[in-house]
């Protein structure tokens, strides 16, 4: 199948983070000296491992909605919809069937926790964007989860600018440090967002739509911010 239209903004964002901080210093809206990025060594994509306001855990804390949803791998499906020219349905055995990928990357929550190095294994963003071939109109995607806040009964849903997503290391990992993706965590598919917060990416990941104009998520309209950006402590909307 074709590379997606928007495959050369992949390129445009791999040195996004440092690029936006130096343009923001230039500008004046940041200092030029001592900026409180984060802290620790610097991680593959030359920013601090950790960001901004955060401190590093060990275990792997968990937050929902207070709702996990018991999807298995036989009833899960994920639709791709949207601005594409070839929409699409997968079962899991589609999705396996499509290139793995293994990577590490740290996971950065915005209620201020990191976890580094985890090492992932699943399919990239961009793989799927390949398949479907993104529209002309295509700017944005719009990923549904499983899940839904037990009060309102509304699913969870978040946004991302397409070239965000076309990040390298943004997957939806079924593997998580070489045992199957727990239910808790997002298991058996979840979104990871290693250059944004962790909220961008969706647990329970069921819909993939592809928009022309943006539409904020459930807690992008509940105050949280729409780039999501952890070197910039950028968490809420302003």
């Amino acid at each position: 199948m074709g590379e997606p239209k928007d495959r050369s903004l992949v390129e445009r964002r791999l040195s996004y983070l440092a690029r936006r901080v130096a343009e923001l210093r230039e500008s004046g809206e940041l200092p030029t000296v001592d900026v409180p990025l984060g802290s620790g060594p610097a991680n593959r994509h030359g920013m601090p491992q950790v960001p901004v306001g955060q401190h590093e855990v060990k275990n792997w804390p968990v937050l929902d909605l207070g709702h996990q949803p018991l999807v298995g791998t036989k009833e899960w499906r994920l639709e791709i919809t949207g601005e594409v020219e070839q929409p699409v349905t997968l079962d899991w055995e589609a999705f396996l069937a499509l290139p793995q990928t293994d990577d590490e990357s740290d996971f950065h929550c915005v209620t201020s926790w990191s976890r580094l190095d985890n090492r992932w294994r699943g399919v990239q963003f961009r793989e799927l964007a390949t398949l479907v071939t993104p529209t002309e109109n295509a700017r944005f995607v719009l990923c549904t989860g499983y899940d839904s806040d037990p009060g309102s009964g509304e699913s969870y849903t978040t946004n991302l600018p397409l070239d965000r997503a076309l990040d390298p290391d943004v997957l939806l990992v079924h593997t998580w440090d070489g045992r199957p993706l727990a239910r808790e965590h997002g298991g058996p598919v979840r979104m990871i967002t290693p250059r944004l917060y962790a909220w961008k990416g969706t647990k329970w990941i069921k819909r993939i739509e592809f928009r022309a104009v943006d539409r904020s998520g459930f807690w992008e309209r509940r105050g949280y911010s729409d780039s999501a950006e952890p070197w910039l402590d950028d968490r809420y909307r302003l």
